[in-house]
């Protein structure tokens, strides 16, 4: 090893001293320099390396003496003053010379490194890629295999590399391409672990020199489950594209960076714009009014319903709602459909038509309907008939269940009016002044809450046909007076308003109340009696046509089986005695309603309705409250009022058998305020 000596301790010997440390060929063993603080010396010392102010000193200690003297201070002096005091067996080296042979080591160390960095990259390269690569020299020995090759292949590549390629791959087409030198490309290849690929296999050259040959294949599994995905995928975005073009709907679409990325046909026919005009564009360039919705939705992630606004060139009115399009939590744009306010508008008047419609039904029932044929009711058919053939006044009079309406629609049915509208109207059903808007209507602005416009009342509607008005003995007297001016004048004038409006109206009102004795305790206008008096027909209880029971019985029976899907065809002797021997307080309506009980009470498979179908028929009063132990009821005094309450009014409608209106009279409270309580106790359902 040779022994080496350095003169100056600045930036050059510094930086020889570091690049010769650690050589295998040569030893610094000492460093000198006129300023015992420069950094080469205190490296030096750092190291236990001899250090002198003065060289010619230093290099007289050093024994042996040096092989080499490195001068490094580019002083010309210093080094010939070197040159003649070191003997003929030192080399003594100038600073230029000292400078070259610095750049020489360090440029070799650069390329050493760079050459090793490229060969990791390459390294890295060939192992990380999904192809797999097999690479044979001229003698077809096996130079690089990679990880996708050893994957594809099921061969350890540490057991590949070095050997021959035919003994490790005896099916490989390589030792072929180093006879033919010939390129082959996209061939179709099977391992021997029956793994299919596509291969394409190149000689290799350097220079003019044949060097081996290469081999890049591909997993056709792989590549065939990637073409199934686009294919899928692409079927999935036309059938997506398909629905949405052949929606009625105006759908626009929107990317997450709030572009246009699709709209259909009915938007464009909607808005006046096309793809051109949206596609690629800010999600603002169809409005022509209003904020863009797509950014909000974008902006917030949140959906927004019911937006109104202006878009396209035509400032077409639209609704707008839009919602976001997210995907595993990440957006990905918006989607938004578009409503056309007019359509929607025109949507609402035909809504406002059919619920007019719905009011106007003709009426259902004729005389046909009306079933039996005992004295009372002939004479009642009759009436009613007769009464049909001129536009009089008509009041049906008789028991709640009787079929007070049946002869409604009957008389409507056989008149001249049969082609126009027939109104219905539950005059216990409606609060007094709901019940005075309705009939009459009202005019804009008649009452907080009145409809813009304001609204027809039901005897505008029924101009020209008839109005039913069931139960009329419950009309306030207020709304009475008005009555009186139908009936008189043939005009109403609306709530509100003060113009007379003239109607061609037949009235067919109905009773189960004594109306004699309301109008005794001023409860009912005398006058408003004797104007709806001109023809009353009464309508008997089936009680007082006992006869029509057995005929009543089958109809019903038929109509029971058409809505609940049974078969019962005949009525036992015994059902019909019981039938005859009850009083039928609730009248038709009861019939029906036991005839239903027993039905459903009956095998699906059953005939013939027998006694044990049957429920239980007392004419005694079956009501009574329930008693508690000790006399005492559980819970609060809410609670306890809310029970007295429920059992009081069942006990009143026991008593009059099911007459609310005797029942409300009875208790002292209006219609209106029973029919609330009953509901509120579940007596009776919500309608």
């Amino acid at each position: 090893m040779k022994r080496a000596m350095i003169v100056g301790g600045g930036k050059g010997g510094t930086a020889l001293l570091g690049m010769m440390d650690g050589l295998d060929y040569m030893e610094v063993v000492g460093v000198a320099d006129l300023d015992p603080e420069a950094e080469g010396m205190r490296i030096a010392q750092a190291r236990g390396l001899k250090t002198s102010r003065n060289a010619f000193t230093l290099y007289e200690e050093l024994l042996p003496a040096p092989n080499i003297v490195f001068e490094a201070t580019g002083d010309d002096f210093a080094l010939t003053d070197l040159q003649r005091h070191v003997g003929v067996e030192t080399a003594v080296v100038p600073a230029h010379v000292c400078h070259l042979l610095y750049q020489l080591l360090v440029g070799k160390d650069e390329l050493i490194a760079t050459l090793s960095h490229q060969e990791r990259l390459h390294h890295t390269v060939f192992q990380s890629t999904h192809d797999g690569m097999i690479a044979v020299d001229d003698n077809g020995k096996i130079l690089l295999f990679n990880q996708a090759a050893a994957r594809m292949t099921g061969i350890d590549r540490e057991k590949a590399i070095g050997h021959l390629i035919r003994s490790v791959m005896p099916e490989s087409k390589l030792p072929r391409i180093l006879k033919t030198r010939a390129m082959e490309s996209n061939q179709k290849q099977t391992f021997a672990n029956g793994r299919q690929i596509v291969t394409s296999r190149i000689p290799l050259w350097i220079n003019d020199n044949f060097a081996g040959a290469l081999a890049v294949f591909q997993d056709v599994t792989d590549m065939v489950d990637m073409a199934t995905k686009v294919t899928d995928l692409e079927s999935v975005q036309q059938l997506l594209q398909a629905i949405i073009h052949s929606s009625d709907e105006a759908i626009s679409v929107v990317n997450e960076e709030a572009q246009g990325l699709m709209v259909n046909p009915a938007y464009s026919r909607l808005t006046g714009l096309n793809e051109r005009d949206v596609i690629g564009k800010p999600a603002t360039a169809d409005i022509f009014e209003g904020e863009s919705m797509h950014m909000r939705a974008l902006h917030t992630r949140m959906p927004i319903r019911g937006t109104q606004m202006k878009v396209g060139p035509h400032k077409k009115d639209v609704i707008v709602n839009v919602a976001p399009l997210l995907v595993n939590g990440e957006l990905k744009g918006s989607v938004g459909v578009l409503h056309d306010v007019s359509e929607i508008r025109a949507l609402t008047n035909e809504l406002e038509k059919a619920k007019q419609r719905i009011r106007r039904l003709e009426a259902k029932y004729t005389f046909d309907d009306i079933i039996g044929s005992s004295p009372a009711l002939a004479f009642a058919k009759e009436q009613a008939f007769k009464s049909a053939q001129t536009p009089v006044d008509v009041l049906l009079r008789g028991q709640s269940g009787t079929g007070k309406e049946l002869f409604a629609h009957a008389i409507h049915n056989e008149s001249g009016r049969r082609y126009q509208p027939f109104i219905r109207v539950n005059c216990s059903a409606l609060s007094p002044a709901l019940l005075e808007s309705e009939l009459f209507g009202y005019e804009e602005g008649a009452f907080t809450g009145a409809k813009r416009g304001g609204k027809r009342g039901l005897f505008e509607e029924a101009h020209d046909g008839s109005i039913f008005l069931d139960e009329i003995g419950e009309v306030p007297n207020e709304t009475q007076v008005k009555l009186l001016r139908v009936l008189q004048e043939k005009e109403i004038v609306r709530v509100g308003g003060t113009k007379a409006i003239a109607v061609n109206v037949r009235i067919i009102a109905a009773t189960n109340i004594h109306i004699e004795e309301a109008i005794r305790k001023r409860n009912f206008r005398e006058d408003l009696f004797y104007r709806l008096n001109k023809m009353p027909i009464f309508i008997p209880s089936l009680q007082e046509r006992r006869g029509d029971i057995h005929e009543l019985s089958h109809y019903l029976l038929h109509k029971i089986n058409q809505a609940y899907g049974r078969s019962v065809l005949t009525i036992t002797d015994q059902v019909m005695q019981q039938l005859l021997a009850y009083e039928w307080p609730g009248n038709v309506r009861e019939l029906e309603n036991i005839l239903g009980r027993a039905v459903i009470h009956m095998n699906y498979l059953d005939q013939e309705l027998a006694a044990k179908h049957l429920p239980p028929l007392s004419n005694e009063e079956s009501y009574k409250p329930p008693v508690h132990a000790h006399g005492k009821q559980n819970g609060g005094l809410a609670e306890r009022m809310a029970a007295y309450e429920q059992q009081e009014l069942k006990a009143a409608l026991a008593e009059h058998r099911g007459n609310k209106t005797a029942t409300a009279r009875a208790l002292g409270i209006s219609v209106r305020n029973l029919y609330y309580k009953l509901e509120k106790q579940g007596i009776i359902g919500k309608t």
